[in-house]
């Protein structure tokens, strides 16, 4: 077999995205969103990103940063199975989750969209108590601000897939 029919065996060959990597890419999106948001984020980072002034802004930033750092593992890990992304087209697709994660997590801005859109009693109303006190919590797992966080997360995991494709 000649090398020009068989160039997707090429180690140097960039796979052109096609509709069905869409799913891969959102696939490898989410693994890193949650290992980012549950293995990588600190306690500190967690329970401070939401807060007001610069510590807060610190926190998210820090936690954006290793989130961005396990997202491109991620991405680069699909090499495995032809997919390669060139630096610009992940830079944009993590660009977007980046910014929007950022705005996502300070916890203001999630608060307002959702009063806007009817929701704020979803996060009142669902609350939980953590062993630690008996103050029922508005943040962290089980409360309805960590469900509008993270189908919001979501949304934007799946956008970026459909960016990267579609600027490759």
């Amino acid at each position: 077999m000649s090398y020009d029919a068989d160039i997707t065996r090429h180690p140097h060959h960039t796979v052109h995205m096609t509709p069905e990597n869409v799913g891969t890419l959102f696939a490898a999106l989410y693994a890193s969103h949650h290992v980012a948001d549950h293995w990588i984020q600190t306690s500190r980072q967690a329970c401070g990103k939401g807060d007001e002034g610069w510590r807060g802004r610190r926190a998210c930033a820090g936690h954006i940063a290793g989130h961005m750092f396990v997202s491109v593992a991620c991405l680069l890990s699909l090499n495995i199975v032809n997919i390669h992304l060139t630096v610009n087209v992940m830079a944009i697709g993590l660009g977007i989750i980046a910014v929007t994660h950022y705005w996502i997590d300070r916890r203001a801005p999630l608060y307002r969209l959702a009063a806007l859109l009817g929701h704020a009693g979803f996060i009142t109303g669902c609350t939980v108590v953590r062993k630690s006190g008996d103050t029922p919590s508005e943040t962290g797992p089980g409360t309805g601000l960590y469900a509008l966080d993270q189908s919001f997360h979501y949304l934007w995991l799946f956008i970026s897939a459909l960016t990267m494709v579609a600027i490759s």
